[in-house]
């Protein structure tokens, strides 16, 4: 069952920052997010997206799936930081205006320290246009690690 959660109750993003529309499968080893590209901050002069904004929206994907688990344990949904990609192969020059996206994050590894490692992909209609292994690091406590790092 897919929860009928809003992407920003979700993600630590607001407005135009939100890039997915609609979370349309959740559980606790996969997100799958669709997304529709439509014009705004980061569109080209045609509409189209750059192809490298297809890792944020991965990390989107992950992040929305972080989000589902905490609103389903009853928890606050709390930031997560992408620490970079081993890879992102991206097999398109652009992601065009219109065009329906579908985005797709499985987890591969999580320790208690809150590593993780997510298989990501994004495809439209069946068909791969970029994949990428994000690392991720969700603390404990994200406030307390922001807050160390600026002292």
């Amino acid at each position: 069952m897919i929860e009928d959660w809003p992407l920003a109750s979700l993600l630590p993003h607001a407005g135009a920052m939100i890039l997915l529309d609609q979370v349309c499968h959740f559980n606790e080893d996969q997100l799958i997010a669709s997304v529709r590209v439509k014009l705004g901050p980061y569109s080209l002069d045609d509409g189209a997206w750059p192809a490298w904004l297809g890792l944020e929206l991965m990390a989107q994907a992950v992040g929305a799936w972080a989000g589902c688990r905490a609103k389903r344990a009853g928890k606050p949904v709390d930031l997560g930081f992408l620490l970079g990609t081993r890879r992102y192969h991206c097999h398109t020059d652009h992601l065009p205006l219109d065009a329906q996206l579908t985005v797709s994050a499985r987890r591969s590894l999580i320790d208690n320290s809150g590593m993780a490692v997510f298989e990501c992909t994004l495809a439209i209609d069946g068909r791969l246009l970029a994949e990428a292994r994000l690392n991720i690091y969700q603390p404990p406590n994200a406030q307390a690690f922001i807050q160390e790092r600026l002292s």
